[in-house]
């Protein structure tokens, strides 16, 4: 039987059916599946297609995991050599950030949105708790929202707390496979809760003292909804809540291919004059010269090189 991974709880795994019934079967992973030499910590994650066998107690048993088109993945840990695939076959990443209570670094958000392009996953960003913002921080959010412009990327101020931009972003994930990540206390799960009356996703706090958010989402977890629409229709839309993310350490991505998972970097590599270059400190560099002209924004530039300087590093996690 084939059916889709909705929750990964440890070794147990809730599936729904390919006929879309309202019932989820609880799944474990076959035996020896695990013994093909597989450095992932969870070689089953939310929005995997599966093939599994019902057991007489009603319970399934995983026995294949079909190909991914696409999915998000990090390094486990620091300093693991083990890799945490979020999510898979995705249409489209959400990344939910604030400028404040607590702030979001676009170093952070950039390295999300390198791991989208390396893996073809179109990517948005939603700045949150915009009804929290002073003059100052409108007037950072313009700046932030103008960075993201020039690299092509839409960049939405919302207010779950106030509704702020709801009925937009249900317009844009309507129909999708959306993944929201993003830093604990962002408001992710508060956010989902205002796209889609019901849901009941669990709120937490942003701590007084640290100001950085508590963890609330332990485990993946994907909803299938029929998203309201302002003209009272729905469409069905699988939204997938993910822990918050404290560090991104990326995965695989090769030091010669980064510039080409910048999108404003991608139309000037073949102006540079050395088919290798680096793009850091290289003569006749067309990015460099991008930058100096405005085109290549210094923020995101500077963002590539940390990345770089990382990746040669051997520390990508921050």
């Amino acid at each position: 039987m084939l059916g889709l991974v909705i929750r990964t709880t440890g070794s147990w795994y809730k599936v729904l059916p390919q006929n879309d019934t309202s019932e989820t079967v609880d799944c474990r992973l076959r035996g020896n599946y695990r013994l093909r030499g597989n450095k992932q910590t969870n070689p089953v994650a939310v929005g995997d297609q599966v093939d599994y066998t019902l057991q007489a107690d009603g319970t399934g048993v995983i026995q294949e995991v079909c190909d991914r088109r696409n999915y998000i993945v990090r390094k486990a840990t620091k300093l693991s050599k083990q890799t945490h695939v979020i999510a898979s076959n995705i249409d489209l990443l959400c990344i939910v950030a604030t400028l404040g209570f607590p702030r979001t670094s676009t170093g952070f958000i950039d390295r999300l949105l390198v791991t989208a392009e390396a893996y073809h996953i179109p990517a948005c960003i939603i700045m949150n708790k915009c009804d929290l913002y002073d003059e100052e921080l409108w007037g950072l959010h313009n700046e932030v929202r103008d960075i993201y412009a020039t690299a092509g990327y839409p960049l939405y101020a919302v207010s779950a707390h106030e509704g702020t931009g709801v009925e937009e972003l249900r317009k844009l994930i309507a129909g999708k496979t959306v993944l929201f990540s993003g830093h604990s206390g962002v408001g992710k799960s508060a956010l989902l809760n205002a796209l889609v009356p019901g849901l009941e996703a669990k709120v937490g706090e942003v701590s007084d003292w640290s100001m950085k958010g508590k963890h609330t989402t332990t485990f993946a977890e994907m909803y299938p909804v029929k998203m309201p629409m302002a003209d009272g229709a729905e469409e069905k839309t699988y939204i997938i809540d993910s822990p918050g993310i404290k560090e991104f350490g990326m995965v695989d991505i090769n030091l010669g291919e980064l510039s080409h998972f910048f999108p404003e970097m991608r139309g000037v590599l073949h102006d540079c004059h050395f088919a290798n270059c680096t793009h850091r400190h290289e003569p006749h560099c067309a990015v460099i010269q991008a930058v100096e002209e405005g085109a290549i924004t210094a923020e995101r530039y500077n963002n590539y090189i940390g990345i770089y300087d990382q990746i040669e590093g051997g520390n990508v996690t921050r």
